[in-house]
């Protein structure tokens, strides 16, 4: 017996842990500090990329077979093999598994232990990952399920408490670019790119519950619903908070650093071990879950010529290289990575929602491969490209994706 809205409830949970990495949570206060007195808007742009992006790439996967190959696969099959292999190595060992190490030691060892050795405790941290991986344990899932909701709730509290009690005033920064900012930061989640690759899991999980045809659409958006209420709440609440640490805080102040203040600000040191070891151990689940992924995906696409257990020490080692860097150190590496994936990851979800008018698929591969490479040149020419329009504000690729839709599209009337 179908019940639609406890099974949307089910799976806007299950969207809402998807795209709850603990390492995110380090964004909204930093982004907060930024805007001070404008965090309204910031919060609507990072929501907007943060989470409505990523929750757009599933409905798009739903389109087609649920999956990212679906949607992909007639831009071409080589296309969509280069972007998958590309993808997993941005949501695996160059940026997202070695946050989760980095956000680790500094949330969780830092505070406490200031003069341990990061080298020392990140190689435990990858041994401990590859512990799990190799054996294939079941119990850091279980370990998962609990620490979540453990997570929320310690969140509320701070959240809940920060607004009822400001720990500052808040105050005008003077930033600029207000919006663009927001929704560049909000790639920094990278939840768009982890969608498209495991939408087919939240499609499986519908489908595996009698839904079909329309019925999974019903459903998903429901379930978008509540993930986006979830993931608006912790976010906007953080940014708010973040906004009223101006004047408490120096300017340069590290993301880690800064999440560290709010909660010994807010529920003094013990907040701070509380969040630390919840922090440390969703980051350890979420890393864990990533390595066996990549690992699983390498072995698959090249037949088993590069064995799981081969891929997950080879993967643990480019983590831990560049997770030794710092966050911050990742976070800069992130942007110019991020700002070639998005262009491409945002032009496929649109042009496959909207894919009963776009029809043509010259035209769509025309945009994607624009998307890309404008992408590109932005990343590292930027100051060279800035006669394009929205190029000051970091969307300089959107004028020129359009206008290779719209060639697309009088190539094919041309033809007729």
């Amino acid at each position: 017996m179908k019940n639609k809205t406890k099974d949307s409830i089910v799976v806007g949970f299950a969207l809402f842990s998807m795209f709850f990495g603990a390492g995110n949570l380090i964004f909204p206060p930093s982004l907060g500090n930024k805007l001070g007195d404008q965090y309204i808007l910031g919060i609507i742009g990072f929501i907007l990329t943060g989470v409505g992006l990523p929750l757009l790439a599933i409905l798009a996967c739903s389109k087609e077979n649920g999956t990212f190959e679906g949607i992909t696969n007639k831009i071409g099959t080589k296309f969509t093999l280069i972007l998958t292999t590309v993808l997993f190595f941005a949501i695996g060992p160059l940026l997202a598994i070695p946050r989760t190490a980095a956000t680790t030691f500094e949330i969780t060892i830092t505070p406490f232990f200031p003069n341990w050795s990061p080298l020392i405790v990140m190689a435990v941290y990858f041994l401990i990952n590859l512990f799990f991986v190799l054996k294939r344990s079941s119990i850091i899932d279980t370990i998962g399920k609990f620490l979540t909701p453990a997570l929320i709730v310690i969140l509320t509290i701070v959240i809940v408490k920060g607004i009822v009690s400001p720990i500052g005033e808040i105050a005008s920064t003077g930033a600029t670019s207000v919006l663009s900012t927001s929704l560049l930061e909000g790639y920094q989640t990278m939840d768009a790119l982890a969608a498209l690759l495991f939408a087919g899991v939240i499609t499986s999980s519908i489908l595996q519950k009698g839904y079909k045809g329309k019925e999974i659409n019903s459903v998903l958006l429901k379930s978008s619903f509540v993930a986006v209420i979830g993931l608006a709440f912790v976010y906007g609440g953080l940014t708010f908070i973040g906004a009223h640490t101006v004047k408490l805080v120096d300017p340069s102040i590290s993301n880690t650093a800064l999440l560290v203040f709010i909660a010994d600000k807010i529920l003094g040191r013990f907040g701070v071990a509380l969040i630390g070891a919840a922090i440390g151990l969703a980051c350890l689940t979420t890393s864990i879950g990533l390595l066996t992924a990549g690992s699983t995906f390498f072995e698959k696409v090249t037949n088993g010529k590069l064995s799981y257990k081969f891929n997950a020490i080879v993967i643990s080692i480019m983590s831990y290289l560049i997770a030794c860097q710092g966050v911050d150190k990742i976070v800069s590496l992130s942007v110019p990575i991020l700002n070639v994936l998005y262009p491409v990851a945002i032009t496929i979800i649109f042009t496959t929602l909207f894919n009963r008018c776009l029809t043509n698929i010259i035209a769509v591969r025309l945009a994607v491969y624009t998307s890309l490479v404008f992408g590109v040149l932005f990343a590292f020419f930027g100051s060279a490209l800035s006669f394009i329009p929205l190029s000051s504000v970091g969307f300089g690729w959107v004028i020129p994706t359009i206008i290779a839709l719209a060639v697309g599209y009088l190539f094919k009337n041309r033809n007729k």
